[in-house]
């Protein structure tokens, strides 16, 4: 127990001195209901920052074998109606209170809230103006939900879905548009039905969206592309072109880029200080001596050594390097960089 709940514990007064002080509330294991989520609103009114996670806190040993706490909860089910633990979960009602008692939420965490709909994510966006943060993870959330989240939340910052079965690239192009502009971060894992936009284990990524992204999300600063099928080079060139604040940016086997979208990313994304390319087959005669990269990794067969001369000369800053399966340079280029990186802490080749 921290020093500031044990002298709520003293007397009313010190409590009542307490609850306007706590800036964070954090609501775990089964069990949750609207009525207790309802109290804490309106005992800590001046909370920024909400979490809520309805998993379990123990599980019966055949859930942990079975390893059936990756599932996300049947539709209409809760987890805890599940597991045996009772009916008690948070509702689009207890959502909706939560929008209604905090006030200043900045910070709202909801993780495996198997009784919010879309119902519930609309009401708490329409309250929650000033939301900078939001991650939902495996909620039986959709488009109608997010158009609002995009609607209302517009310094929303980092937004984190995982899991959202109910999610299409119609919501995520609508999000886009509302709050693109001052989103940074983005994470869809697992959202089986998002087939034009993604960062993570979604393969059918097209150019469409891509370019929506460079658009429309002025201040996106991570970028994060595994095992992409889909999109070209006209994705990149409108990744320069619109994301100017870009300073993390990841290509995992994305067979269909080449060194032209990468030239558009050096010139474009000036403030780039992390870059990976792996696996990408059509990229290796590209330099992308951005003057400001930190840390390269290149896991690409035809980097050459030009490419490597070139990041010598222009990227003074550079402290890691990592050079894998890069069969096409020789000394001279790892020379090169000798001489022109005198910043460089980290050089890995294998």
């Amino acid at each position: 127990m921290s020093n500031r709940d044990a002298c709520s514990l003293v007397c009313k007064r010190w409590l009542g001195l307490e609850r306007p002080s706590r800036d964070a509330i954090r609501i775990g294991g089964s069990g949750i209901t609207d009525a207790l989520v309802r109290l804490l609103a309106r005992r800590f009114m001046n909370a920024q920052n909400v979490y809520i996670n309805e998993i379990p806190i123990s599980l019966p040993a055949r859930f942990v074998r079975g390893r059936r706490i990756n599932r996300p909860p049947l539709s209409g089910q809760s987890v805890s109606e599940q597991n045996g633990m009772g009916t008690s979960s948070l509702s689009d009602s207890g959502l909706a209170d939560v929008g209604d008692g905090f006030k200043r939420l900045e910070k709202l965490s909801l993780i495996w809230c198997s009784n919010v709909t879309d119902v519930g994510l609309s009401s708490i966006a329409e309250k929650s103006k000033v939301l900078k943060s939001l991650d939902i993870q495996a909620c039986h959330v959709g488009d109608k939900g997010l158009v609002a989240v995009g609607k209302y939340c517009t310094q929303l910052e980092d937004l984190n879905l995982w899991s959202c079965k109910g999610l299409t690239d119609t919501g995520l192009i609508l999000l886009a548009i509302g709050c693109g502009r001052t989103l940074k971060s983005l994470g869809l894992a697992a959202c089986a039905k998002i087939t034009d936009a993604s960062l993570a284990a979604c393969r059918n990524l097209t150019d469409e969206a891509l370019q929506a992204v460079g658009k429309f999300c002025q201040f996106l600063e991570l970028l994060a592309l595994y095992s992409f099928q889909n999109f070209t080079d006209k994705s990149l060139c409108a990744i320069g072109k619109g994301c100017k604040k870009l300073k993390n940016l990841t290509f995992i086997n994305c067979d269909f880029l080449s060194d032209i979208g990468l030239d558009s990313i050096a010139v474009g994304c000036t403030e780039l200080m992390h870059l990976e390319v792996n696996g990408c087959q059509n990229i290796g005669t590209s330099s992308c001596n951005s003057s400001r990269l930190f840390e390269l990794a290149l896991h690409c067969q035809k980097v050459e050594n030009d490419a490597l001369c070139e990041i010598g000369l222009g990227c003074k800053d550079l402290q890691s390097l990592h050079l894998a399966d890069c069969s096409g340079i020789g000394d001279e280029s790892i020379c090169s960089i000798a001489r022109g990186c005198k910043n460089l802490k980290k050089l890995h080749i294998s």
